[in-house]
């Protein structure tokens, strides 16, 4: 079970409906993902330079817009739809990993 997952449902557990428990659930997600880029950029500190400042900022302010179209579009999609594809979806892919596993011949899933 995803993070996004089980903070949804533990939403839906608590009577908010499913676009308040996915805006829930990516609220949640904001200081884990900060904490983890703070953590990142100090681990990476030494690649760090002045001429490559630039390209990160840019590449941070389009990732930064491009999460918010994909969010509104997600939740679109779950108001109108529900979960019942997204079931599915982790049934199959799940059913796949165990299918590459058993006769995958030495290929190695991360």
């Amino acid at each position: 079970v995803s993070r996004a997952a089980s903070t949804i449902i533990g939403g839906l557990t608590q009577k908010m409906n499913r676009k308040q428990a996915a805006e829930f659930s990516f609220f949640l997600a904001v200081p884990t993902m900060f904490a983890a880029t703070v953590k990142d950029l100090y681990d990476n500190q030494h690649l760090l330079h002045a001429d490559n400042i630039t390209t990160l900022i840019i590449g941070c302010a389009i990732a930064f817009i491009v999460a918010l179209l994909a969010i509104k579009t997600f939740i679109g999609f779950l108001t109108n739809h529900g979960f019942v594809v997204f079931g599915y979806y982790r049934i199959a892919l799940g059913a796949i990993i165990l299918l590459l596993l058993e006769f995958g011949n030495g290929i190695q899933i991360l």
